[in-house]
């Protein structure tokens, strides 16, 4: 199937796996790519080292396109679009919009940059700055995400403008990807629905929990950072909404301590990076500090399997998910699909 998206990227299919943080890494990204789906490497939680050995072990692992996620307000933003360029990635997804400069420097080596939007108006000024196509997420979508429906986002944005609109929040199959082919967009991107493959790095243990989850299990909480987050419901988020405030700054000054070890940021550089993340929103500290240290609370889930310690970001979708193929049988079913879709819908000289 041929699309706008498949065109500008170079993959065989019309769907994009999303760069989920301790999730997309090299394995999930290349089993994508060999998929012929264009698979995206998280490196918000990789250090500027770690990151390109991720680069070089997906390249070892498949010659198909990929990308990387970036976070445009990082430190070290411009020696990570560095790293893309020298290990010629041909894909920067962004969750943030990145600056005219950065959306030119990489277009210049020609990397193709994909920003990541939430709204009609973030996708004419990124359109506006020369992004090539942008990724739309409903709120339907997991982790950060916002109110307006994706089948209500979507043609809103078509319609405002004139680059390739790959939709994002609700999807996992090929009925999906053809209702999203109707709204105008060229193609699909899914995060929980890869994230649930045989070939993702998650925890069996957290993977049963998503499996498990009933679409009312999926609930949105400001409790973790002060901006709606969509996650499966669990203990911990509970208690994080039934918290007192003094509690939960004495949580989330564990957390951040846990994730400084990690990550070698200092305390300035975490509260920074937290009072960067509040997007103009009137946080508490204690959900700065858990804005800083979000990372600590999904590495907890997806990394070590602790369900109770964690938050386990999830689409909506989770609630109707049951099974865990490969991403090769994932992408192949989806396409199938869409194709008897397509086949039996009516033609208009019928």
């Amino acid at each position: 199937m041929e699309t706008a998206l498949t065109e500008l990227v170079g993959v065989r299919h019309p769907l994009v796996q999303t760069g989920m943080g301790w999730v997309a890494g090299p394995r999930l990204v290349s089993a994508t790519a060999n998929a012929g789906a264009l698979g995206v490497l998280a490196s918000a939680t990789m250090t500027a080292e770690e990151l390109r050995a991720a680069v070089r072990e997906v390249k070892s692992r498949t010659d198909r396109p990929f990308g990387v996620n970036l976070r445009a307000d990082a430190g070290d933003a411009r020696e990570r679009v560095r790293i893309i360029v020298d290990e010629g990635v041909r894909v920067a997804s962004f969750a943030l919009a990145p600056s005219r400069d950065l959306i030119a420097e990489l277009k210049d080596a020609g990397v193709v940059v994909i920003p990541s939007v939430g709204a009609r108006r973030h996708a004419e000024k990124v359109a506006g700055w020369g992004a090539d196509a942008v990724l739309v997420q409903g709120g339907e979508g997991g982790g950060h995400t916002g109110e307006v429906a994706t089948t209500v986002l979507l043609p809103q944005v078509v319609d405002a403008v004139d680059i390739p609109v790959i939709a994002a929040g609700g999807f996992r199959d090929g009925r999906g990807l053809v209702a999203a082919l109707a709204h105008g967009a060229a193609g699909i991107a899914m995060g929980t629905r890869f994230l649930l493959t045989s070939d993702s790095t998650v925890p069996e243990a957290v993977k049963a929990r998503y499996l498990a989850a009933t679409v009312k299990d999926v609930t949105v909480t400001t409790a973790v950072d002060g901006l709606p987050h969509r996650m499966l419901r669990t203990d911990l988020v509970a208690s994080l909404e039934n918290a007192g405030r003094v509690r939960s700054l004495a949580r989330a000054l564990r957390r951040a301590a846990g994730f400084r070890r990690i990550s070698g940021l200092s305390w300035p550089a975490m509260i920074r990076d937290g009072l960067a993340m509040r997007h103009g929103k009137d946080l508490s500290w204690s959900q700065v500090l858990l804005a800083a240290n979000t990372p600590m609370l999904l590495r907890a889930s997806m990394v070590e399997g602790r369900t109770d310690l964690g938050v386990m970001a999830a689409g909506q979708v989770a609630g109707v998910i049951d099974d865990l193929p490969s991403c090769e049988e994932l992408v192949t079913r989806i396409m199938t699909e869409a194709a008897q879709v397509l086949r039996t819908l009516p033609h208009p000289d019928e």
